[in-house]
């Protein structure tokens, strides 16, 4: 093996796919239900962890951390595009644009302004955080999948092959979920659901602001949801130095935690409690850009 491996990162990733597998096989003679959660619960770690290896974690090899995220416990998401467009979403002075940040909320108002109202009540309830979390990967999946089809009919090769391996890795988890005690219904609701605990996560990941870095925030949670997240709620440490690995943040932002929250100025939340109090039903942003200027 290379050097500097990273031995609890790849004992974790190792650890999620035998806890699918797992509940796969055992969970359901149980309760179908709980073998539904597990695996909700374990495609929402694997998403945390495709995070870090597309960021070059547990191996300094490429193809080695790829090879590792090849069966696709979240279903949906090709492994490549999401490299490609996270990568994309890095690039911090594009952050909320609604053109050019790839995971951007965000609506040009121009084009906010000709939705139909059907579209636009849609949007809104996706901008509160129940609607982001049952809504959102659908709505996600279908912009998304969208986006991919323009650029595979303009020609990109590298989107049709990433859709390929995708497919090939996807067909893997299918035959197996076929062997199992467990309907693939069932696999298919877990990885929604995986889906939608990340939308947790990424519900308030980035505001509109002035300057980039203040754009990004820090939710100091220290619990389940920072374990399931990897501690990605450190969202700015993440931006400011994406290659730091996982279990290296939270110590990183405690040592300089001013220098952070001046850099984000100051967009912060203690935990995941305090913003689901706040924005469970409400949602905490317009849909429409508020400091987007036509042109920008």
């Amino acid at each position: 093996m290379p050097r500097g491996v990273e031995w609890g990162t790849l004992v974790l990733i190792l650890a999620c796919h035998g806890g699918w597998l797992a509940a796969l096989w055992l969970l359901p003679d149980v309760s179908l239900v709980l073998a539904i959660a597990v695996m909700g619960l374990m495609a929402a770690l694997h998403s945390s962890l495709t995070h870090e290896a597309l960021h070059g974690h547990p191996f300094r090899s490429r193809w080695l951390n790829e090879a590792l995220m090849f069966f696709p416990l979240t279903l949906f998401i090709p492994y490549g595009r999401f490299r490609d467009t996270h990568l994309d979403h890095h690039r911090d002075e594009l952050l909320t644009d609604p053109y050019d940040d790839p995971e951007a909320n965000f609506q040009d108002p121009a084009v906010w302004a000709r939705l139909p109202g059907w579209r636009k009540l849609l949007l809104r309830v996706n901008n509160t955080m129940l609607g982001r979390v049952l809504l959102g990967p659908l709505l996600g999946q279908i912009s998304f999948m969208q986006g991919d089809w323009r650029l595979a009919r303009a020609g990109n090769h590298g989107v049709t092959r990433d859709w390929l391996l995708h497919a090939i890795g996807a067909a893997v988890l299918i035959w197996v979920v076929l062997q199992s005690p467990a309907p693939l219904w069932a696999a298919v609701l877990a990885a929604y659901a995986g889906l939608g605990l990340i939308k947790v996560r990424t519900f308030l990941e980035h505001r509109a602001h002035e300057d980039c870095r203040g754009r990004t925030v820090v939710v100091e949670d220290r619990g389940f949801w920072a374990l399931l997240f990897l501690n990605n709620n450190y969202h700015i440490v993440h931006h400011m130095h994406p290659g730091v690995p996982w279990y290296a943040l939270p110590r990183l932002y405690r040592t300089r935690k001013q220098e952070f929250l001046k850099a984000n100025d100051g967009y912060v939340y203690r935990n995941y409690l305090q913003i689901f109090r706040n924005y469970l039903l409400r949602a905490k942003d317009p849909v429409p850009h508020p400091l987007w200027q036509h042109g920008e």
